[in-house]
């Protein structure tokens, strides 16, 4: 029988939960770590990727609007969110496109809808499903710790390599310096919120299980990515070969 777990059994098994899963894993990010990827392959990733964090302080805004308003820190910090997301200095979408444009593309084609493929279109879905069906508190677990909570720790390793590699300047690559600082302050609040409120077995087992599946959509995304833009150029066997021990190899081909 499941028994409720303290704090620190709780957070353990919330990291356990996206560990295995996480986005770095995906042969498109080990192609971006690597340098493998050309400037249109990044323009395609940014094309797709504003259509999934663009509507993130929506996600949020649905949130909000159901967490109990006894909960006063938690709808502080999704109230704080949103507005750094959309109008605390840069939009954040903005640096995206500024991003995108250094890579080829244009404003235009990224904020068209038609540009996303149906895997993106997939994960927006969820990310909205999640705001506006579950428990508030569960939603914060599966939009800022199963999500939020990972962008650090990919960003830390893609970046180097836009400005190495690729020669970006600091301002086109603001985007990703902006949310290795951010991201990583917001995933914690969301473990914090997590783990004050998920104060039943039941909630408690829901925030592990959503945790898991925000896991493996992010994976699945940016997996898609590979096989919808980039396979032809670049195979499996140049990434998986002496980058990927062996154990995790049938998780990044799938």
């Amino acid at each position: 029988m499941q028994k409720l777990m303290n704090h620190v059994e709780f957070r353990t098994a919330l990291e356990n939960a996206i560990k295995g899963k996480s986005a770095n894993k995906a042969p498109f990010s080990i192609a971006w770590a690597s340098g493998k990827l050309s400037r249109a392959h990044l323009a395609r990733w940014a094309e797709n990727h504003y259509h999934y964090v663009g509507p993130f302080a929506d996600y949020l805004g649905y949130i909000y609007a159901r967490m109990p308003e006894q909960y006063q820190e938690a709808k502080d910090f999704l109230l704080a969110n949103m507005y750094e997301e959309e109008i605390g200095g840069d939009r954040h979408t903005d640096l995206l496109i500024r991003f995108a444009e250094a890579c080829g593309t244009t404003a235009a084609r990224v904020k068209d809808p038609d540009n996303m493929t149906a895997t993106t279109r997939g994960l927006q879905s969820w990310c909205y499903a999640v705001a506006m069906r579950e428990d508030p508190i569960v939603a914060v677990a599966g939009l800022v710790v199963g999500l939020e909570s990972q962008v650090p720790s990919i960003y830390r390793k893609q970046t180097p390599t836009l400005r190495e590699k690729y020669k970006f300047t600091d301002e086109e690559v603001e985007f990703f310096d902006l949310h290795i600082v951010s991201d990583e302050i917001h995933g914690e609040r969301g473990y914090q919120i997590v783990l004050e409120h998920a104060n039943t077995v039941e909630l408690q087992q829901r925030c592990l299980k959503i945790c898991e599946i925000g896991a493996q959509m992010r994976l699945l995304y940016t997996t898609a990515l590979y096989h919808d833009y980039v396979a032809q150029d670049i195979p499996l066997s140049e990434l998986v070969d002496n980058k990927v021990p062996a154990d995790e190899r049938t998780l990044l081909q799938a």
